[in-house]
């Protein structure tokens, strides 16, 4: 029996390309995959689609080169997927292809040892045009699979192996995403830009492997996938959390060569984040989130004239994300038939609240408030379950007035969201309500009722930490009145003090101490005796909420 002895696969111009084609196409066909866990930076679900967009600016390009050195190949790759970079992961990506060109300069064929180069010199390329790297994405996948490259090609510089041994670190680095990054963790998912970049490696393995033939940029075939993770609740987002609108991307020519890239990084950090800014000799790549995309423009003008603007608005993709995946789940929802003109849907958490709000006339509760908000979803399922043909929602927390606001439309109900931000508002949002009027004079009188009531809160910090700019120590007990915090203090009755002082007075009229985990009736009673000393002719209640968080919640109207 004959044995043949291995050789070591050598990458030349033309099996490279065929490898970048191979690698966009996978990308292209598996783009769904890669948008439905897009929720970091921010929940736009478009990670996929710029990628794949990113990658076949440089197939387009490669597709038109007929057995190109590797040098060709490479330069016409970096050269194409920074013009064509679309979203941070498009940018990013266009990173890495960057550096990777530098780190196989002026060679005309590779092997594993300089594959495990060229990999490096692109993470480099990466972490340094990123301002502030974030760990648990695409970099971080990157940069364990340069790593792992790097120890294989010291045992064997196959290009195969040294391949595929990145790839498999780069599997496990994927997994661990989910606990590295907060929002990743939020959603329970794993980062999808770093499972781009292993369809991407995936793709440009079975092609190095004789796997699959040169196909059409855009056929799908990937021969051994990476296994599809779960994909990512976008409901439990609101589009509120979002922190800057637009997504702004630009291409400006370097016609001042003088003046420095780093300054546009200062200017663009000062006005939004997700910074990236790439240069060469000829253009500046520009990707920024902001709600100054006109500044932005205005900054890279001063190095010469714009040769491709691309403009999103970030929240109005999420609201559209969160009206599509309702609208695949219309088939699976409840909704019960009209017994009734009015209905009420309100949030609230404690036993005793719940009781208050259900027997002032709401049909259903949702749990949630401070820390432990309800989804879009949640609240659409409590109207759909409403037997009423038009549906007030009391979100009585400003985090979930977004929320209800996007669970309106997608109800075949008629819904009126009231913009209540505290328990207290929603209790007397109902107290105002008349079955007998109109929608529009009962929202009216509701929403007069809303602006006629404050809000104290009192809790304790389990922690230091700072809040309204304000430094607290563990164990302070904290007064709020309507969400600003006014006092902070070891002791107990001094809070007190100061939160009667800060929202009661003579003219007070009607006051409701709602007491919560951590107090007792006895102690609200204490409570109550600060407040009487303030608003002397208010008629005083005492209700237990049960609610968590807030040892007290007091209502003055």
């Amino acid at each position: 029996m004959e044995v043949f002895k291995t050789v070591a696969k050598i990458i030349d111009g033309e099996l490279f390309k065929n490898m970048m084609l191979e690698g966009a196409a996978s990308v292209e066909a598996r783009k769904e995959e890669i948008n439905d866990l897009n929720v970091f930076p921010v929940p736009d679900g478009d990670t996929g689609i710029n990628m794949s967009m990113t990658l076949n600016s440089a197939a387009r390009e490669l597709s038109k080169l007929n057995s190109p050195t590797l040098g060709k190949a490479l330069d016409v790759t970096a050269s194409a997927v920074l013009r064509g970079a679309r979203g941070n992961s498009g940018v990013i990506t266009s990173l890495l292809f960057r550096g990777f060109a530098k780190g196989m300069k002026d060679i005309s064929q590779a092997d594993g040892g300089n594959l495990a180069n060229g990999l490096t010199e692109g993470v480099a390329s990466a972490y340094k045009a990123v301002l502030k790297p974030a760990e648990g994405t695409i970099l971080t996948v990157s940069r364990v699979a340069a790593e792992a490259a790097v120890r294989a090609a010291k045992e064997d510089r196959d290009s195969e192996k040294v391949l595929l041994a990145a790839i498999e670190a780069a599997k496990v680095a994927l997994e661990e995403t989910t606990e590295q990054n907060p929002v990743l963790k939020k959603a329970g998912v794993v980062d999808a830009g770093g499972f781009g970049f292993i369809i991407l490696l995936e793709g440009m393995y079975a092609a190095l492997t004789g796997q699959t033939g040169l196909r059409a940029i855009f056929t799908p075939a990937v021969k051994k996938p990476v296994e599809s993770p779960a994909l990512a609740d976008f409901s439990r987002f609101d589009t509120g959390e979002i922190t800057f609108s637009y997504c702004t991307e630009f291409i400006a020519e370097r016609q001042d060569k003088k003046r420095s890239p780093d300054k546009l990084r200062e200017v663009l950090e000062g006005i939004g984040d997700c910074v990236v800014v790439v240069d060469d000799d000829e253009i500046i790549k520009i990707h920024v989130h902001t709600d100054n995309p006109d500044r932005a423009l205005a900054e890279g003008l001063k190095y010469g004239p714009l040769v491709s603007i691309k403009i999103e608005n970030m929240r109005a993709q999420h609201e559209q994300l969160l009206q599509e995946n309702m609208a695949e789940s219309m088939g699976e929802r409840e909704i019960a038939p009209p017994e009734k003109r009015y209905g009420f849907v309100a949030v609230a958490a404690g036993e005793g609240l719940t009781s208050v709000f259900t027997d002032l006339g709401v049909d259903k509760m949702v749990e949630g408030g401070q820390t432990m908000n309800p989804s879009t979803e949640d609240i659409l399922t409590a109207i759909d379950g409403t037997p009423a043909e038009i549906v007030f929602v009391l979100p009585n927390n400003k985090n979930i007035i977004m929320a209800s606001e996007q669970a309106a439309p997608l109800s075949d109900k008629q819904v009126v969201v009231l913009p209540t931000k505290t328990i207290p508002q929603g209790l007397c949002a109902m107290l105002a309500f008349d079955p007998d009027v109109d929608p529009a004079v009962n929202e009216a009188s509701m929403a007069k009722a809303i602006n006629g009531v404050r809000t104290g809160q009192v809790t304790y910090a389990a922690r230091d930490s700072e809040f309204d700019g304000r430094s607290i120590k563990e164990g302070d007990y904290m007064a709020l009145a309507d969400g600003k915090l006014i006092h902070t203090s070891k002791k107990f009755e001094d809070v007190i003090k100061k939160l009667a002082r800060e929202t009661a007075d003579k003219k007070s009229t009607f006051i409701t101490v709602i007491y919560g985990e951590g107090a007792d009736e006895e102690s609200a009673e204490g409570v109550a005796q600060f407040f009487a000393k303030e608003a002397k002719n208010a008629e005083i209640n005492i209700i237990h909420g049960g609610q968590p968080v807030y040892s007290y919640i007091i209502s003055v109207e």
